[in-house]
Parts: structure tokens; sequence; C-alpha cells
């Protein structure tokens, strides 16, 4: 125990801060219950089922994977063996990689066909799952049995859900009919559920659990005595006899101990053992509770300390800022108390207060029993003395207002549910109103005001608000509210097991043709209970927020005051706050919500609330992962993997491979970066409050008033078109204005966090999005961040930097000073030598020289300056505990990959791959390939040559190097280097006449023939991911054959002979066609730590949602719908890297954390100490060598043969080929339709597949297309496939923007000069006119030069291609290089 005195300052600060939200002590989690928090607490500990997948779990694995090179590797030779006597065992080899068997890939089952929609019935029931699976729900929630009933029973006509999972939903309503049973006990009721039971669960055959037996008894037990209850009894037991009885008898939670009683009097073969439920009881006394409240003024007094400075607001629209302060009441309350000295269960604690404090406060804030909440500490915006008319003074009758409209409405939808003959409105009540009933009316109003009030203000209070957006955002916000409401009714009601034995004799059991229960108390079926507290479908989503927002839009008032044009009377008027109308955007009439003119004034001046709790640092270790939606917050939900809400693949995918075990490697790696503890740095938060409240541009920060100035306004004589331009320039300023307004905002957010954070140990909770990346989920304040944000945070723990670790904290703060293509010797002496300045930086960093601000990355050159200055006050500076991150940064990590995938020597050497004394800069590299040719361009006379030569920089090249490996196009390219051109010559047009943008290309062409050059074996392997893709893309899967096949057996035996032939050309297109709309199946692979990935590029469509507001239309994609053919294959490239990179992060990180490493990682940037990056630098390439070591494209190829066999793709092959010219006399003797010539394939290919002789036989004697390809060995090049990936490759440019025409050039020129202003006024208007215009078309060099080219080659290509069905084979692997990845270890550059 703490001594007295501690304890009573720990529960002092604890019951200021949680007093102050209201939230009652009964909510809390059971672990909390026991803490001495000054609550009167009672906890009763029962025996509970374990769950699957719990924290521990997670404890390390000491099993052993694969035998690799990592265990003949001494660590003494290397460069980065551990520090002696650091207590670190080196690396033990990388046992995290499990062996996986890539011919027996995870795979979920096929859809079926495209189901069609069902409506809503006549009784207000949905015909969709997604929409009946809430609304039971909800319906169940709220004590609407006869409702959820009756999507119950649709469901069961319908069929679409399984028996398994249907059983869950009838127990849920079953339990529901027992809790309205307890309250009223009802005999005609209890029949009602035996009836149910018999006719919708028994006749059904349904499997049963042992809750529905338990269920049963229970409702038997309430309605019936005497003989007939003895006969019920002993009929529901007789389904469970044996073991399966002890489960129905242990649930506590259903049956009690005198329902126990009856039962084994009635079952004598069971005993109940009582013991096993007695509870331990923990009471908080009112004495003690008092006590520790008396203590409040002599602890607040002894903790007092000066108070920080404020940081200087910026002027908002909106009330952001505000919001934050509020939700940050609890720690700015706690600023002087450190939450992480105290016991878990009170960091948790605090942090579960955290996560739920913005609703509550708000609410609290806008309640008139003001005395009340001051008494308990809840600060409010209503002040006494507030302007009549205030904002703050609307908000409370807003609430009040809307809180009494909810509550009608949620009369009228009782009305329209007990109609029989209901209208529309009456339909559209009964699907919205179970939900509207489960929530508060207060905190309904309260979500949807913020909801509104912040959205606008993000979104631009003074255009209106998209209409579609906002719904979804106010019922996202409703629903995270509503599910925090009953996660605390929930764990009151946590289910509860007592111990029962069998005592009867295991010979007399005999199986019962009654015996229906099924083993129901297994992980699987826990999964599927929480799974049907459904995220709300689109649709329920659109009637839910929209029904809040007419609620608000027909209640909200503002009081608007005028003054009489005539008179002078000052006049006022209450004025509808929103407003609901259409607005032309981008050619279409949308809704969207209009502020009140009055309104938006004030929220300019009065700032409003925010739901971001949820987004800050945690102060409680995370959550580990278990599940998709279990980790991270401790009561927000977040999800495992980041995915758009149309993406069900990627989440089944996600949901198997965590039942089958494979994701654990990637919990364990994510709960390492969760569990890293941070601190605000206050050494550079307080020169950052300082530079910020003098308004001034320092670093990144932008200026409070930018000073920019417009352009002079033309004369009203002047012509039309000039005036158009001097609006064009107007805006550029005013959007530059603004962007650094918004800017500035959010700086103005990230610094009140770290404010009320500085003296708090925080975690980051990660989670990764589809390819397996990770990111942390709090948004606004986090390491991967900007400069300044990165530079505020530091390790919460600290560590002697030791000889190697000062050397390290030197070379890190060269490489952030920008000195980082050095040796490591000379940034060392970098830093050595620039001491003084150093110290100065750290001493005067804002009244000095400000040497720290040249710096690359200023912010965090600060925060090495003082690291530096701190060490080196001491006697001796290795002594000094750091706590800076230091980084080490991978080169290019993407072509590193690459490079080592594809064996590239000279490509591995530009990437730091292999050794080197100095490190080798691939940027520098392709700048110098491009001067060169350049420069033989320029002794050619060309004039774009001559004009770039001596610009050429690494800073032009460097982000489309960087990007070129992840798919960047060369129109992207273009774009990149033409931003950089602008940034670094901006009057380079007026020196030469030639457009930047042009200039650009020259250059982009350049940079993607030197990369090409240089990474030969990578732009291999990414036309044969490329190729790949295209066929995957183009496949029907052996399921959907199967459909096919069976559909047109049924067409054929409805006309009652064989199909007709197709001999127009137009209906065989038209099959084509048919048939291409089945192309479903995604890019499916599995990375290093055996998560699967599967790409979400589908064709979308729209589904349009009626509400009572407007007609709301929504892009949804479903797993039945068509692939998008080329952002499949285009994004396989780059994903597969990037999902490569994550393995070696995660990797990495699970190691480092095995040795006591402190890790953090921004993708390829990983973070420790500096004591420890020796260790870590040898970590990081271990775990790339085992990753490399084996044959990651080799087993791809093996995956794929595996996970597509049997599947059939459309190729396209030249018309012009031998081959193509037989297939075409093919078809002209078979006259096969499209389909036909498909199935016959699909029957060739089954047969050929099975491995039976007489099969193999029987295959050899159908003649296809396909059969022809292959007796030809034909290789022809999918035409349709090359034409996808032109440009994709690195390195590639697309055939029609590969030549620039030195005519055209000179054209463009010719034009550009003609609109300089000097000529202006001397030309004739309608030439001026004319040539304006032209000039005005910035794409005028790809009309006149791009166009025509590409005219040319379609007239080129002559004969369209020919379709035909291949069985689907993949290409030979790309020929591997020479170089071997073990070099790697004697890289001392490969991250640096």
């Amino acid at each position: 125990m703490l001594a007295r005195q501690t304890r009573r300052s720990i529960s002092l600060h604890q019951a200021t801060s949680l007093g102050a939200i209201g939230r009652p002590s009964r909510c809390l989690p059971r672990p909390l219950l026991t803490s001495t928090l000054g609550r009167r607490c009672v906890v009763t500990q029962f025996q509970t089922r374990q769950r699957r997948g719990s924290e521990s779990s997670h404890a390390p694995s000491n099993g052993r994977g694969l035998a690799t090179a990592v265990d003949d590797f001494k660590f003494a030779n290397s460069p980065y063996s551990p520090l002696p006597g650091s207590g670190m065992s080196p690396f033990q080899g990388a046992h995290y990689l499990r062996p996986f068997d890539p011919t027996t890939p995870l795979v979920i089952p096929e859809p079926g066909p495209p189901r069609t929609a069902t409506k809503i019935n006549s009784s207000g029931i949905p015909g969709d799952a997604e929409d009946m699976l809430p609304v039971f729900d909800a319906c169940v929630r709220v004590g609407k049995l006869d409702r959820a009933a009756l999507v119950l029973k649709r469901l069961n006509t319908i069929g679409i859900v399984p028996g398994e999972e249907r059983i869950v939903l009838h127990n849920q309503y079953l339990r529901a009919s027992l809790n309205q049973m307890r309250t009223n006990p009802d005999r005609k009721q209890a029949e009602q559920l035996h009836k149910w039971y018999e006719l919708e669960i028994r006749n059904e055959d349904i499997p049963q659990t042992a809750e529905t037996i338990a269920c049963m008894l229970k409702a038997s037990l309430l309605s019936e005595r005497g003989s007939r209850l003895e006969r019920l009894i002993n009929r529901y037991m007789s389904m469970a006899p044996g073991e399966a009885g002890l489960r129905v008898l242990s649930m506590a939670d259903i049956l009690s101990d005198s329902d126990l009683a009856v039962i084994t009097e009635i079952c004598p073969t069971y005993n109940f053992a009582p013991e096993a439920e007695d509870a331990e009881v923990t009471l908080v006394s009112d004495e003690e509770q008092l006590d520790i409240m008396e203590g409040l003024g002599d602890t607040a007094e002894a903790s007092e300390t000066p108070a920080y400075p404020d940081i200087r607001v910026t002027p908002q629209r909106g009330e952001g800022l505000e919001t934050l302060k509020r939700s940050l009441g609890l720690i700015n309350q706690l600023e002087n108390v450190d939450i992480s000295k105290l016991s878990v269960e009170e960091q948790r604690e605090f942090q579960i207060r955290l996560e739920r404090d913005s609703i509550d406060a708000a609410i609290a804030k806008w309640r008139t029993d003001r005395n009340k909440l001051q008494k308990i500490g809840v600060q409010t915006v209503l002040s006494a003395n507030a302007d009549d008319g205030s904002l703050s003074q609307n908000l409370p009758n807003w609430l009040k207002e809307m809180e009494a409209r909810l509550k009608v409405e949620i009369a009228k939808i009782e009305e329209s549910e007990n109609k029989a003959s209901k209208s529309e409105e009456d339909l559209e009540r009964c699907l919205y109103g179970p939900f509207i009933r489960q929530a508060d009316p207060t905190r309904l109003a309260a979500v949807t005001i913020l909801s509104v009030l912040n959205h606008g203000a993000m979104m631009g209070i003074d255009k209106g608000v998209i209409l579609g957006r906002l719904i979804n955002d106010v019922s996202r916000v409703a629903q995270e509210d509503i599910r925090l409401q009953f996660d605390d009714k929930r764990k009151k009601e946590q289910r509860r097991l007592r111990k029962v034995n069998f005592i009867g004799k295991e010979a007399d059991i005999k199986d019962s043709p009654d015996g229906v229960i099924i083993d129901a108390t297994g992980p699987e079926v826990e999964e599927k209970e929480e799974g049907y507290q459904k995220s709300w479908s689109l649709t329920i989503k659109a009637q839910v927020g929209s029904i809040l927002l007419k609620s608000l839009i027909e209640t909200a008032k503002v009081k608007v005051v005028k003054k009489h044009p005539i008179t002078g009377d000052r006049i006022s008027q209450y004025q509808p706050a929103f407003s609901h109308m259409m607005q032309p955007r981008k050619g279409k009439k949308i809704g969207v919500l209009v502020l009140n003119a009055d309104l938006v004034e004030r929220m300019k001046r009065e700032p409003v609330g925010d739901f971001i709790a949820k987004h800050l640092p945690m102060v409680a270790e995370p959550r580990p992962w278990t599940r998709m939606y279990e980790g991270g917050f401790l009561e927000s939900k977040a999800p495992f993997v980041r995915v758009k809400p149309g993406d069900v693949e990627q989440k089944l995918y996600t949901k198997a491979a965590i039942q089958r075990g494979d994701m654990e490697q990637v919990f364990k790696g994510l709960d390492v970066l969760g569990k890293t503890s941070w601190r605000i740095n206050n050494n550079v938060l307080d020169v950052m409050v300082e530079a910020w409240n003098t308004g001034e541009e320092i670093a990144n920060m932008p200026p409070l008033s930018p000073d920019l100035d417009l352009p002079p306004e033309p004369d009203s004589s002047e012509d039309p078109l000039i005036r158009r331009r001097w609006i064009r320039a107007v805006k550029a300023v005013e959007n530059e204005r603004s962007a650094l307004h918004s800017q500035r905002c959010f700086m103005n957010l990230q610094l009140e966090i770290a404010r009320a954070f500085r003296n708090q140990t925080v975690y980051f909770p990660h989670n990764v999005d589809y390819r397996g990346r990770a990111y942390p989920i709090p948004t606004y304040l986090n390491h991967m961040g900007a400069d300044h944000t990165r530079s505020i945070l530091k390790f919460a723990k600290g560590k002697e930097l030791g000889v190697n670790g000062l050397r390290w904290l030197k070379i890190h703060l060269a490489n952030v000073y920008g000195y980082d293509k050095a040796s490591f010797d000379e940034r060392e002496a970098f830093s050595t030598d620039n001491l003084a300045s150093i110290v100065e930086s750290a001493t005067n960093p804002l009244n000095g020289s400000r040497w720290w601000l040249k710096a690359e990355d200023p912010w965090q050159c600060l925060a090495a300056c003082f690291e530096l200055k701190a060490a080196h006050e001491l006697a001796d500076p290795s002594k000094f505990v750091s706590q800076l991150p230091v980084h080490q940064d991978g080169t290019c990590n993407g072509l590193q990959h690459y490079a080592a995938l594809g064996g590239d020597t000279w490509g591995a050497q530009q990437v730091n791959l292999m050794p080197g004394s100095r490190p080798a800069d691939v940027y520098s590299a392709v700048a110098n390939l491009v001067k060169e040719s350049i420069a033989k361009d320029a002794a050619a006379k060309n004039r774009i040559a001559e004009i770039v030569t001596g610009k050429i920089t690494r800073k032009v090249v460097k982000q489309t190097v960087m990007t070129n490996v992840y798919g960047v196009t060369f129109s992207g390219a273009k774009s990149q280097v033409c931003k950089q051109i602008d940034a670094l010559y901006p009057n380079l047009y007026k020196e030469c006449g030639i457009p930047h943008l042009l200039i650009s290309t020259y250059i982009a062409k350049h940079i993607f023939t030197a990369l090409a050059t240089m990474f030969r074996g990578a732009h291999d392997i990414q036309y044969w991911l490329g190729e790949i893709g295209g066929r995957v893309c183009r496949a029907l899967t052996p399921a959907q054959l199967q459909q096919i096949s069976d559909s047109f057996e049924e067409e054929k035996t409805s006309t009652g002979s064989k199909a007709k032939k197709t001999k127009n050309p137009k209906l065989a297109k038209s099959g084509i066609e048919e048939l291409t709309q089945q192309f479903r199946s995604t890019v499916v692979w599995t990375t290093p730590l055996r998560m699967p990935v599967a790409q979400p590029y589908r064709k979308t469509t729209m589904k349009e949602v009626r509400t009572c507001l407007q007609s709301v239309a929504y892009s949804v994609s479903d797993q039945t719908d068509p692939v998008n053919r080329r952002k499949q294959l285009q994004g396989f490239p780059p994903n597969f890297i990037h999902s490569l990179d994550a393995s070696h992060m995660l990797l990495s990180a699970l190691q480092c954390n095995e040795l006591g490493l402190d890790f953090a990682a921004v993708h390829d940037s990983f973070w420790t100490h500096a004591a420890d990056v020796d260790v870590m630098n040898g970590v990081l390439r271990e775990a790339f060598i085992r990753i490399h070591e084996e044959d990651v494209v080799g087993r791809l190829a093996a995956e794929f043969e595996a996970r597509y066999k049997g599947s059939i793709y459309l190729a396209h092959i030249d018309a012009d080929t031998p081959v193509a010219q037989k297939i075409k006399e093919l078809r002209k003797s078979s006259k096969l339709s499209p389909k036909e010539e498909l199935m016959l394939e699909h029957k060739r290919n089954t047969l050929r597949l099975s491995g039976n002789p007489w099969d193999l036989e029987a295959a050899k004697q159908i003649v296809t297309p396909a059969s022809v390809y292959e007796e030809m060995a034909a290789c022809e090049e999918d035409v349709i496939i090359r034409e996808e990936t032109e440009g994709m490759g690195i390195g590639c440019i697309p055939e029609n923007e590969a030549r620039l025409d030195e005519a055209a050039i000179a054209k463009e020129a010719r034009q550009m000069a003609e609109n300089t202003e000097d000529e202006l006024a001397t030309r004739e208007s309608t030439e001026f006119t004319d040539d304006l215009l032209e000039g005005m078309k910035h794409s005028r060099f790809e009309q006149e030069v791009i166009e025509p080219k590409k005219q040319r080659v379609v007239v080129k290509k002559g004969k369209a291609p020919l379709a035909i069905w291949l069985p689907l084979t993949f290409p030979a692997l790309p020929k591997k290089g020479d170089f071997d990845v073990a070099q790697l270890r004697e890289s001392q550059y490969f991250f640096s």
C-alpha cells in the first residue's frame, strides 16, 4: 500500500478531475473498481470464461521458425556489435518469421451471385441483411421485441444468414424476452416464447447452444408449476446430456441459485457447488471517501507551481481550439501530477475518462444546473455577463429545443410502428426509430450540435456544408456515443459462470433424439455474438443522420439584431440558424446546409466544440491487439486494419487470418510500437510557444498576419479578359492566405495538446493500412507529423549515452541539419566543429544568431542542440542520460527492396546495400546521369538543354526518384519537377520564354531514362508484377465458372434445346462484355509476416437513399463488383513493395523489443536511443536479410499458382499473328458463342487439372482456342496488358510522351511571348482575345504535341486484338542478378 499521505494526494487529484465529468463509478471497468479512488465500490469476482487472444497471448514465443544464416553471424565481427557491458544479448535470429506454405494460401469463401435488392416490407422491416441486423440489435436493446421478432422471421424466410449465426440472434431475442418476464411475469408471454422456440428454432432446424436451453429453462421456471414444469425441464435437459448439461447449468447470469436448486432436484444427476460463487467484496467506506475529499484544499495548495504561459490564439472560423481546451480539462487540472507514477489501474481509469470527456463536458456546460457543475469542478463557458444573443447562450437553447423535438419524434415513431397501413414517412420512421430510441435525447442533441458546428468550421462555414458528408459525420459520432453507453451496461451484465458437477454415470447417458445442442463456448461464437452489434449500414446512417439534422434545422434559432435603415431603431428577429438548400457544385446540384450569416459572424468571434478526445495521445499503455476491433484505445473503437467502408474483402481476409492465428506477429509488432512511452520535450516546447506568441514566421510556423499584396485592380474600361486574369490573381493570393491560416490553426491545436500533456507520459496506439504499414491512431499530435511535432516528442525513458551514444547524437544533429551525405566521421566532426553554435542555439535560441534555423529540420536540430549542450555541461558527456530519439533512415527504401529482389548489383550499390567507405546517394547519382545526358544535348545545340545546364540539382530530381518506385506516372513526375523549378528558379520563364512545364517534361524524361539504366532488375520485376496483375484482373475463378455453367445449363433446359449460336458479331461482342462484367478477382498476396493483402480497387456503384431531408447518394463497392483493372495492375508493384517494407519494420520492432530497446518508426525511418543505435542497426540488417534470403518472388509466384488455380482469363493477342489466324478458322467452323466457348474451355481445363489419366485423354480430344494456342506453343504478348502497363516500370516513359517536338516548343514559346504585357496595348482586340484565350490553355503543348501522337498510335494499331480464353498461368520469373544480400552485413550506410 502507498503511504497515507501519498494515497490521499493521488486520490485527491483523481477525485478532482474525475468528479468534473459526472460519470458514475458504476460505469468503470471491473478491474478499476478495486482501487481506492475516493468512491464507495463493491466488487464481486466470479469465474469467467477464458477469452481467446488475451494479453498472455502476446508473450514472446520461444519457438524457432526456420534455420537462417543469422545463426552463423557473429556480432563481434559486425560494425554494429553491442556495447560492452550493455547487458543486451546479440540478435538471436528472426524467429518471428514463421514458415508458411505458399501452395496452401489463406482463402475466403467465394461470394455468390449478386442478390437482388429487397425493399422494405409493409411492416417497416428492411430486406437487406446489412440493414436488418443492426435494426434487430437496436430493437432488442430498446425492448421492442415485437419488431425484433418480425426481423427474425424475415431473416428465416429469406435465408441469407446461416443457422449457426441465426441462433446467436435468437438467443439475444430470448434473453431480452426473459428480462421483460422478470420485470412483469406473464404466463401468456411465456407461452408465446415456447411457441416461438418450437416454430422459429426447432422447426427451422437451427442448431442450438447452451444459452438457448438455459433461456428456455428459465422461461419454464418463470411461468410453470407442478408436473408441467417437470416435463419441460426434463425435456430441455434431455437436449443437453452429460457435459452439455453442465454448460447449460453453469450460466449464472440466466439461471439463479434457486433456479438451479429446482432443476437439480428434478434432474438429480447434477450437483450445484455453491462455494465456487462465493463473492469477495471490497468496500471503500464513506469515512475514507470523506477523508479524501477533505484533503483537497491542502494537497492542491501544496502542489501549486508557476502557471505555464498561454499560447496565443489564432482567430479561427470554428471552435475546434476552445473545445480542445475543454476536452483537455482533465489533463490541465492534473498538470502538476505525473499520471505515470500511479498504478496501472488508475492510469487506465484516467485514460477512460479522457476518452469519454468530450460529450459529457459539452452537455454539462449547456445545462442550467450551474451550481451543481461548479461544485463538482466542471468549468462552463456560460457566464452571467455574456452578451445577449452570444453563441454560448444559443447552444443551451438549441440543446433544450432539439431535445424536446426528439422526444416528439420518438412518440411519432411509436405511432408509425403501430399503424396497419404505413406511408413512406412511416416506413422511414420504422427504420431509424430503434436507433433514436437507444440514446438519451440530450446526448443525441449534443452530438448533432457539436458535429454540425465543428464540421462547418472545418469545411468552411461561410460556403455551406455538403449535406451528404455532414449526415455521415453526425451518424458516425452518434453511433460511437450509443456504443459507449451500451458498453457500460454490457460490462455490468458480464456473463458469469458457476461451478456445477455431473454426478451421474457416463454409461447412463443416452443419446436423446432431442439432443441438438452444439458447443457454443469457444471464441468463434463470442466473435459472432459481438459481430452482431453491427456497424450501421449506409442506409441507416443516412436515415439517422437526416432525422437528427432535420430536428436541428427545425429547432435551432438565432436572435438577429439589425438597425432599421430609415428610423435607425434596433430591431430583432429570431431566424433559423441553419437552412437546407440546393447549390450548384461542379456542374451538379447538391444539398448543402447553410449557416445563418449572423451565426457565421458569431462563430468567427467565438469558437465552438469538437469530438477530439479519442484522437489525443493516451496516458495509459494501449490495450494489446487481439481482434479486428479490440486493441489500442481502452474504450474507443478503432479498426486493426484501416479500410474504406465498402472494402469488405480486406476485412474478411483479416478476420480469417486472425482466426487462423496468422496475425499474431503483426499484433505483437503493433503492441511494441504502442507501448513505447513518450514525453513532451519541454525545452523545445518553451521556445516554440515563445516563437508562436510573437506571430512571426519562424521555421515552419506561418506568420499570424502574412504580408501578401493584392495586385492592382485594372480600370473598368480594360478588356474583360484582363479583369478575369486579375480576379484569378486575387483568388490565388486569398487561397495562399487561407492556406497559411489553416496551417496556423492546425499548429495551434497541436501546441495546445503538447502544452496540456507536457508533464505526462503518453502513448500512441497504432494500427495498419491494408498493406501492413503502421500508423499512429491519434491524429493531431504524433511522431509521424512535421518537423515541429517530431521535435517536441522524446522518449519517456532515458539511457546513458556512453561513448558510442555520444557519437550517434552528434551524427544525428548533422543529419537533421542537412549534412547527411558525408561519412559518419565527417558528420561527427561537423557537430564537434560547430559545438559553439550548438551551445549558443540552446542557450539563446530566439535572440541569438539563430544558427539552428539554417538547418533542414530546424526544430529537430534545436532539440539535438539542447541534448548536446546538456551532455557537455557534464564533466564526462558520455554519462549524460539522453531521451532524444536518434533516427536511422533508409536510402530510398523501395529501391533497396527492388535491388534485393532483382539481385541488381549496380542498383544495390546506389542504395547502400553493398559496403562502401562513404554513403551512396541515389538522388545525386541520378542527378549526375541527368547532367551528363543534358550536356550531350547542349553540345548538339538543344535549346532546352542549354537553358537547364547548371540547374539540375539533387533537389530537382529527389521527389521523382523517390516516388517512381511507388508508381508515380510520367505526368506526375513532370508536375513534381515543375514544382521544384518554380521554387528554385522562379524567373526562369521570364529569362528564356519557355514555360516551366515544358522544361520539366524535358528534365523528367532524362530522370526516367537514368532510372531505367540504373535499376534494370527492378524494372523487370515491376513489369512481371504488372503482367500478373493484368491477368488476375481478367480472370474468372472456378466458383464463378461453375455459377456461369449452372446458369447456362438452366437456360438450355428452359428453352428445351441447345442455346442458340451467336452469328451476329455485335451479339458476340455483347456476350464478351457480359462476361467481362464478372471480372471480380482482386490481387491478393501474403506478406512475410503472414498478413493477407487484398487490393481494394473496384468499380464503385452509386446507391441512393431517400431520407426525410433529401435523397443521398453514396458510392459503394462489394465483392461482387467488377475490379478496376487498370488500378489493380498499376497498384500491385508499389503496394507489394510497401508490404515488404512494412514487414521489415515490424520484424525489426519485435526483435528490438526482445533486446530491451525503445523503438519507434516512421515507415522507413527507425528511431531509438543514441546508446542503442549500434544494436538497432544490427537488427535492421538482419531483419532485411532474413526477408530477402528467401526467394520472395518465387514464393509469390507459387502462391498465385495455388490461389488462382483453375481460373481462366481473357487474353488479347495481335489479330495478325499465325495463331490468331488459326483460331479464327476454328471459330468459323465451330460457331460457338463467347459463353459456349468459355464453358468448353472450362470443361477442358477441369479435366486437364484433375490428374486422372482418363480425364487427361478426354481433355486432349477437346479443341478450343486455348488448345490451339498451346499446340502452336504460342507466346504472344497481351496487347491490352501492354497498353495498361505502359509507363508503369521504373524509368518507363509512355510512348505518347516520349518525344519533345522542337517546332512545338518554339511555337509555344512564341505564343507565350506574344502575351506579354508590353504587346497587349498595341494589338488588335480580336487578335488579342484569340491569342490570350490560347495562352490561357495550359495544355496547349499536349493538344499540339501529344494528342496527334495518340491518333498516330491508333492508326498504327490497325485491327482490334483477338480475345481468347486461356487457363490462368503466369509468366516466367525474371532472371535474378548476382547480388548477395548477405553483403548487407558489412554496409554501414544501409540505414544512416
